[in-house]
């Protein structure tokens, strides 16, 4: 995913780069508007995250000029501007979704990541079932099938595997499956999350031509086809 961020202030642009160079995403920053708008316009970006009070140009000020060039990138208004006028106004004048500061960054990876997906019409749950290549989950009746087979999984390898299945494509790091699969808000240094991939693995990737469920060196893990020995 390619990611256009812009915000002035250096520490909290260090802290978003890191956060989403750490997910695999390719981020571009602007530290102004005017620069800003540049990007916006000639190049082409999955998403932006950007601040309101920038130096040159404002946020909306941004968001409205890129709309009037067609523009549809979805795009995160992140700022200190916290009341229900500005929130509005926000997201009248274009923007697709707004956050406050301070914020949380696994919050603001989740809206990303939401609105990419209705952007680009990602969402491939229907009618209760989720897929991904031949791997199907059945989330009303909690049932796994890989090319028609079943697979039985336990509650919590059921719970991984939908959280993957949701980001597929996405690498999901260690901290962010602790949270989400066993809502954990700390580590609690265990190998958990490692022995409940191996079985995983065991399970969906065993029997079948090539895996699906692959370890991302230093980021964490992915759900994605990929050829063996690539």
């Amino acid at each position: 995913m390619r990611v256009l961020l812009i915000e002035d202030d250096q520490r909290i642009a260090g802290f978003i780069g890191k956060g989403l160079h750490e997910q695999g995403y390719c981020v571009t920053h602007a530290d102004n508007g005017d620069d800003g708008l540049d990007l916006a316009l000639n190049d082409v970006y999955d998403i932006g995250v950007f601040d309101l009070m920038l130096p040159g140009l404002d946020g909306l000020s941004i968001i409205e000029r890129m709309r009037r060039g067609q523009s549809t990138t979805p795009v995160i208004i992140l700022s200190a501007r916290r009341s229900v006028d500005d929130r509005i106004r926000g997201l009248r004048l274009g923007g697709d979704d707004y956050m406050t500061k301070p914020f949380s960054f696994a919050e603001l990876l989740a809206r990303m990541q939401a609105l990419y997906r209705r952007a680009t019409n990602m969402q491939n749950e229907h009618d209760g079932l989720l897929r991904v290549d031949a791997l199907e989950l059945d989330l009303l009746r909690r049932e796994v099938r890989r090319e028609g087979k079943v697979i039985r999984l336990q509650p919590r390898e059921f719970a991984l595997l939908e959280f993957l299945a949701r980001h597929h494509e996405h690498v999901v790091s260690r901290t962010m499956i602790i949270e989400r699969v066993w809502n954990y808000s700390f580590d609690p240094q265990t190998n958990i999350v490692e022995t409940r991939i191996s079985k995983l693995r065991e399970k969906v990737d065993r029997e079948f031509a090539y895996p699906l469920i692959h370890t991302v060196r230093g980021l964490g893990y992915v759900l994605r086809r990929e050829a063996r020995g690539t």
